[in-house]
C-alpha cells in the first residue's frame, strides 16, 4: 500500500499552524488583512479567487472524462455513490446542522452567526470531494478505474446541480442566498477551473505519460500551499471570534465527523447489499464521507464573507478531513472479512 506524502499526511497541523498563523496576523496587522479583503470585484475576492484556480486546478487535471464509459463496469457501485452524494449527504448535513447548530449548541453560539454556521455546513456537504478521494482509494486498495469514472461523473454532474441543490437547502434552512453570487461562484470556481484543468491535461499528455506523471508530483505542493495561504487569509480574519469563542471550533465538526460516519457507513453497506466487490465498496464509501472542501471554502467567502460563519465551517471541514478519512480507511480495511462474508451468503 503507497503511503501519503508529507503534504497529505500532515494536512491537520498545517491547518492548525494556519490557524495560529492567521490569528496572529489579524492582530499585528489588521491592516493587512483588511486590504487583502477590499480587493473585490462583483463581490468575488481576487486574491483568495487567485489562490482557489491555483489549489483546484492541479487537482482537477487529475480528472479524465475519457472514464466516463466505465460507469458502466460497476453500475451499482455507481449508483450507490451517487445516492449517497446527492440524495442523502447534503440532506443529512443540513439536518445535523439544525439539530445541533440551531438546537443543542445555539446557546454558546453567537447568535448573529448561526444562519451563516449553517450555510457554510451545507456548502461543504453539497459537492463530493475530487482529488484527496485518489489519496484515500489508494490507501484502501480501491479499484482505481472505479474511482476515475466516478470522480469524473461526480464532476460532471456538480456543473449543473451544486447551484440549485445549495439554493434549495438555503432556502429550506430559511437562508436567504444571492442566485447571481452563487451563480458566479459556480462559473468561476467549477466551470472555469473545468476546463482549464482540461486543456492543461491534454497538453501535458501529448508530451508522454512521463512528463504528465512529473508535472502532477511538481504542482500537488504549489496546490496544497495555495490553500494552507486562503486558511492564512481567513484566519486572519476569525481570529477575534476564535478568540473569544475557541470552542467553536470544536460544536462545528461535530455535525462534520457525524455526516462523515453516517454516509460512509451507508455507502459502505449498500454496496455489500448490491452485491459490489470490496475493492469499489471502499471508494464508494469514501467519496460518499468525503467534500470538496477547496470549492467549499471558496464560495462560503463569495456568498457570506470573509469574517461569516459560513467561512468558519468550511475550514473546520479542512481541519478535520484528514483524520476523519483515515479513520474511515482504517475501518473499511479491517472490515474486509466481513465485507465478504456477506457477499458469499449471498
Amino acid at each position: 500500500m503507497k503511503s501519503m506524502n508529507a503534504f497529505e499526511r500532515y494536512l491537520s497541523l498545517w491547518v492548525l499552524l494556519c490557524i495560529a498563523c492567521g490569528i496572529g496576523l489579524g492582530q499585528l496587522l489588521p491592516q493587512v488583512a483588511q486590504a487583502v479583503a477590499q480587493m473585490e470585484l462583483a463581490r468575488v475576492n481576487l486574491p483568495v479567487g487567485l489562490l482557489i484556480w491555483v489549489m483546484v486546478i492541479p487537482m482537477l487535471v487529475k480528472v479524465d472524462f475519457g472514464a466516463l464509459h466505465q460507469v458502466r463496469q460497476h453500475w451499482r457501485g455507481i449508483g450507490v455513490t451517487l445516492f449517497v452524494n446527492w440524495a442523502v449527504k447534503p440532506f443529512s448535513m443540513a439536518l445535523l446542522g439544525y439539530i445541533f447548530i440551531r438546537h443543542v449548541f445555539a446557546p454558546y453560539l453567537a447568535a448573529g452567526q448561526i444562519d451563516s454556521y449553517i450555510g457554510g455546513l451545507i456548502l461543504l456537504a453539497a459537492a463530493p470531494c475530487t482529488a484527496m478521494v485518489f489519496v484515500w482509494s489508494r490507501l484502501s486498495n480501491g479499484d482505481p478505474l472505479f474511482t476515475l469514472s466516478q470522480v469524473a461523473l461526480n464532476d460532471l454532474i456538480m456543473v449543473f446541480a451544486f447551484a440549485p441543490l445549495v439554493a434549495l437547502l438555503l432556502g429550506l434552512s430559511s437562508i436567504v442566498v444571492p442566485w447571481d453570487t452563487l451563480l458566479t461562484s459556480v462559473v468561476l470556481y467549477i466551470l472555469i477551473p473545468v476546463v482549464l484543468a482540461q486543456w492543461l491535461r491534454r497538453t501535458l499528455l501529448r508530451r508522454g505519460q512521463a512528463a504528465f506523471d512529473a508535472a502532477l508530483e511538481a504542482i500537488g505542493p504549489v496546490s496544497m500551499a495555495a490553500l494552507l495561504a486562503t486558511l492564512v487569509l481567513l484566519f486572519a480574519f476569525q481570529g477575534q471570534a476564535i478568540l473569544h469563542q475557541p470552542l467553536v471550533i470544536a460544536m462545528l465538526a461535530v455535525p462534520i465527523l457525524l455526516q462523515v460516519a453516517f454516509n460512509a457507513a451507508l455507502a459502505y453497506w449498500l454496496n455489500r447489499r448490491a452485491g459490489e466487490s470490496h475493492a469499489v465498496a471502499c471508494p464508494s464509501a469514501l467519496i460518499g464521507a468525503s467534500n470538496f472542501f477547496e470549492l467549499a471554502v471558496a464560495v462560503a467567502i463569495s456568498l457570506f464573507g470573509f469574517e461569516s460563519g459560513a467561512a468558519l465551517a468550511t475550514v473546520v471541514g479542512v481541519l478535520v478531513e484528514v483524520p476523519a478519512m483515515l479513520l474511515v480507511v482504517r475501518w473499511v480495511n479491517a472490515s474486509k472479512p466481513w465485507y465478504e462474508r456477506g457477499q458469499r451468503a449471498a
